[in-house]
């Protein structure tokens, strides 16, 4: 049957689940709104949307009421709240919260258990944040559509029949549609900022170290961030602020001093500085539409008072190619003991990437890993006294569920193999990228771009991206 497309209206203010999520923690925390009725609005929404997009792999709805009322009862006695108290979130199946399933999408783990909890998820709660529930991902976070063969295919808010990208499908649902105000996303190849570019979200993949990865399931050691996904920046923001930080959990976590992502991200001043163009490699196969989506963001820049320039950016198809050897070579690596033992239970799209893995000589991973100081100071000079990069995120709006199905439309391998080819260079250079929505594309589908950022310069992307935002609030029309 065919999926009806979804109208887009603007939120009405009568739903609480429509808010921000910044905005509903300072309700909260203000006494206007009570954590209960947040999370009420929130499982609405989810008995609504959950059958259209199928984003939720589990929902704790009676954990997530008892622990709202709990919150509700502290901030009436005076009590001091975190900075996320009452607000409802959600995970992507792959941070561990102990005693609790974590399938990470896939068959083999359909009913493991962890024994810790990530890291990022110890810091949402210890500011007060609720957790509505595991979110849906691609199997073991290695597809960039989404669809998954064990759970069910996550679909688009704004339109069922299209994908919501990957990996982080059921993350981007679960935003989009309202029904929690912000999650937890993973960023190895795209798997933020794609998801957030199809379906109207801001999301950022830090830079690598910037964020713990602590009891997350790894998928590629040496290219793996945690991010979050939401609709407003300043609500981005927020989340990244209490994220970031060195853990000693994580060895590859950095030490470098967390921003003032929320001052910056409130600022709205971007007057004087420079955001670089890279045109050659970035607009190559971008679609007419999507240009011209593109092309309006680079006008409201400069009406802010934005420099534009265009530079030429080192070799991208070999950062990309360099890219796709690491995270084939790594996560094979990590996947072998399985595919000698139970092959069979892997999708077909997650077994073929990984048996293309396995066949990688050493020498490829090496000279990948090798080559890529060079091309971090390659980028970051073609940058010159640029404050950051403009580029695409994808080079057009969500593709169909059915044309992005390998186990249907073999042919479809080849329109899955350029999804992220924006994306992948980024993570192999290791830089902060936030994806931000600049709109619908004739007025259907969201179209976003990302801000590619000096290492440790996120509190730039969300200066760039706040001021974007205030000009052009795509937050304010929802799908319904």
């Amino acid at each position: 049957m065919k999926k009806k497309a979804v109208t887009k209206t603007k939120a009405p203010a009568a739903d609480p689940a429509l808010m921000g999520l910044a905005e509903a923690a300072r309700a909260v925390a203000q006494g206007k709104v009570t954590s209960q009725a947040l999370t009420e609005a929130c499982l609405a929404r989810i008995a609504k949307w959950q059958p259209r997009v199928n984003a939720f792999l589990q929902i704790e709805a009676d954990a997530a009421l008892k622990a709202a009322k709990a919150v509700d009862r502290a901030r009436k006695r005076g009590a001091a709240l975190g900075r996320l108290a009452g607000v409802p979130l959600a995970h992507k199946d792959m941070f561990y919260r102990a005693g609790k399933q974590s399938s990470c999408g896939s068959a083999i783990r359909r009913h493991w258990k962890a024994t810790e909890t990530a890291t990022a998820l110890q810091r949402l709660d210890a500011e007060g944040a609720l957790d509505l529930g595991r979110l849906n991902m691609a199997e073991f976070a290695f597809n960039p559509t989404g669809h998954n063969v064990h759970y069910g295919h996550a679909r688009n808010p704004w339109n069922t029949d299209r994908i919501t990208g990957g990996s982080s499908s059921g993350s981007a649902a679960a935003v989009a549609a309202r029904m929690v105000f912000g999650a937890l996303g993973s960023d190895t190849g795209g798997s933020v900022r794609q998801p957030s570019h199809y379906c109207a979200l801001v999301g950022m993949k830090p830079t690598w170290g910037r964020v713990s990865r602590a009891h997350a399931m790894p998928l590629s050691y040496s290219l793996d961030t945690i991010g979050p996904m939401t609709r407003r920046v300043e609500d981005n923001a927020l989340l990244m602020e209490i994220l970031a930080g060195a853990d000693p959990l994580d060895p590859t976590s950095s030490r470098e001093p967390v921003g003032q992502y929320v001052a910056a991200a409130k600022s709205g001043n971007v007057r004087g500085l420079k955001l670089a163009v890279p045109r050659r490699y970035f607009w190559d196969k971008l679609n007419k539409p999507s240009a011209e989506c593109l092309e309006a963001a680079l006008k409201t820049f400069s009406k802010l008072g934005v420099k534009i320039v265009e530079i030429a950016p080192p070799d991208m198809e070999a950062i990309a190619a360099a890219c796709m050897v690491m995270v084939s070579a790594e996560t094979a690596a990590l996947h072998a003991p399985w595919m000698r033992t139970r092959p069979h239970l892997y999708g077909d799209l997650a077994r073929m990437r990984l048996e293309n893995g396995l066949a990688l000589s050493a020498v490829d991973y090496i000279d990948s890993q090798r080559w890529r100081g060079e091309a971090i100071a390659a980028f970051l000079t073609s940058m010159g006294d640029a404050d950051a990069v403009f580029a695409p995120v994808a080079d057009r709006t969500a593709p169909g569920i059915d044309e992005t199905d390998t186990a249907g439309r073999p042919q479809a391998g080849k329109i899955v193999a350029t999804l992220t080819r924006l994306n992948r260079p980024i993570n192999y250079l290791g830089l902060p990228s936030l994806a931000v929505p600049a709109g619908f594309v004739r007025g259907k589908m969201p179209c976003g771009f990302q801000l590619i950022g000096r290492p440790f310069a996120e509190a730039m992307l969300y200066r760039f991206g706040g001021a974007y935002e205030a000009a052009q609030p795509v937050y304010q029309i929802a799908p319904v």
